[in-house]
């Protein structure tokens, strides 16, 4: 599992809990000044996740109001800006005199914790708040500061483009950190940096600024996300996909000269994946196997039958047969 540190407020009695998270959590890197409605049973869970040059956090939290004021910023100074994303709840960050309210799941924001802020979030009724939280040094982001701070708590779209793939990433580490080896961490932590880069320099419309090794990563997180999107579609080849890129196919094969594989043999391991997790699907059990091949690309019979037992070992109606749905 990927370097983490877990706090659960529940383990300590009901008077004891915000003083403790609030020690552990709120002062950890930029201190703020915290007041809930909660505090006589603040229960409050917290995923530290270390991921290299970042810090990832998954919270959850009652409502409550944050406050980081300039005589709290000279006293604790930090180089560190926070990227926050809810994913439930109402969170409203004030900045610079700029003010916003993020429609959870669909837009983050980014902060300075070397200036004064506010961040108030609301619970969905007796719900808690959920929020994931990126802490990244200054010096990580290869972007001019005083062009970073006319971003400072406005509204970015988490949901389409660059910005998307770079939610989609940071969630998927948040959710599932145990199928990570502790030797990835750099690695995702490197990925997420140039996508939070390219998002922002697209945002500033400054992205011939972004180094190459950047500009790499974006772009081979579209060419996937773009792929992940057209499986079922008989267009998809490494032509079609060079197109929608607007770059050559030399271009495109440089992207995956890295792992060792071509564009074409990377589309054919995911329709595979598909096809081989659709047969052992319990809700796709009455689902004969050359329509879920076609399904996913593979119209010829015997072509799919070939490529199955070469990547799986079996034949796809023997590997079904093996992994037969959990009797109700």
């Amino acid at each position: 599992m990927l370097p983490n540190l877990v706090v659960d407020t529940t383990v300590l009695p009901p008077a004891d809990r915000f003083d403790f998270w609030y020690a552990l959590v709120a002062q950890e890197t930029a201190p703020v000044h915290i007041t809930s409605a909660r505090l006589d049973d603040f229960v409050a869970y917290v995923q530290a996740i270390d991921l290299g040059r970042i810090r990832l956090a998954s919270l959850r939290y009652p409502s409550l109001h944050a406050t980081r004021p300039a005589g709290l910023v000279r006293r604790a100074e930090a180089d560190i800006y926070q990227l926050t994303l809810p994913l439930t709840g109402l969170s409203t960050l004030v900045q610079d005199r700029t003010e916003t309210t993020l429609v959870a799941a669909s837009h983050f924001t980014l902060l300075d914790t070397g200036r004064p802020h506010i961040a108030r979030h609301r619970a969905d009724g007796p719900d808690l708040a959920t929020t994931i939280t990126v802490q990244i040094p200054y010096a990580a982001l290869p972007l001019p500061p005083d062009r970073l701070r006319r971003l400072l708590a406005t509204p970015m779209s988490s949901r389409v483009g660059v910005a998307g793939l770079l939610a989609h990433h940071l969630r998927s580490i948040a959710a599932h950190p145990e199928q990570y080896e502790p030797n990835q961490a750099e690695m995702l932590g490197g990925m997420a940096l140039d996508l939070l880069a390219a998002t922002l320099a697209q945002h500033l419309d400054i992205e011939g600024v972004l180094s190459p090794e950047a500009r790499h990563t974006a772009l081979r997180a579209r060419v996937v996300d773009f792929i992940d999107r057209h499986l079922g579609s008989a267009e998809l080849n490494p032509r079609s996909v060079a197109a929608a890129h607007h770059i050559s196919l030399r271009t495109l094969h440089r992207l995956f000269e890295g792992e060792e594989t071509t564009p074409a043999e990377f589309i054919r391991a995911k329709r595979l994946e598909r096809c081989r997790r659709d047969l052992t699907n319990p809700l796709q059990a009455h689902q004969p196997v050359h329509l879920i091949a076609a399904r996913w690309g593979f119209p010829d019979k015997a072509h799919f039958s070939r490529v199955f037992r070469a990547r799986y070992g079996h034949s796809p109606q023997a590997y079904r047969a093996a992994h037969p749905p959990p009797e109700r």
